[in-house]
């Protein structure tokens, strides 16, 4: 059972973002990305109304991923890395992703912004700060 249609080439696809924006933030730094284009593929609200797979979302211009630009995002994913890719896909979600639709990384030795673009910080793990619109702006997801 999952939260979100797609296919394998799709999950394929998400194990490769998530690995190129987080690899170094271990699997659950992955999950939490993850958590993050499930969520905007889901959420019909603010700049993701038009975005419904997981394809339109890695690749929504603008508001896409850098990570696609990255290295890491071009090679075949492991078995370990489409396994956590499943796991988000099956509706498993970790705070502080839980209903973000967005993360940055600052610059190291900064703290998280209160608010990005608008949005409130819902808390940081390792070297991402999550972000989630505000209350009732996307039910979807809320």
């Amino acid at each position: 059972m999952s939260i979100i249609k797609s296919t394998t080439k799709e999950r394929d696809l998400l194990a490769r973002l998530m690995r190129a924006e987080a690899t170094g933030e271990g699997n659950l730094g992955q999950l939490m990305v993850g958590n993050v284009v499930v969520n905007r593929a889901i959420a019909n609200c603010l700049t993701f109304g038009n975005v419904n797979t997981i394809s339109d979302v890695i690749y929504q211009s603008p508001g896409g991923f850098t990570g696609v630009d990255s290295p890491l995002f071009f090679s075949n994913p492991t078995t370990a890395e489409k396994n956590l890719a499943d796991r988000v896909i099956r509706g498993e979600y970790f705070h502080p992703a839980t209903n973000a639709l967005w993360f940055y990384a600052p610059e190291t030795g900064n703290s998280c912004n209160a608010t990005w673009w608008g949005q409130y910080n819902s808390g940081r793990y390792k070297n991402h700060c999550f972000y989630v619109p505000n209350p009732g702006e996307c039910k979807e997801i809320h």
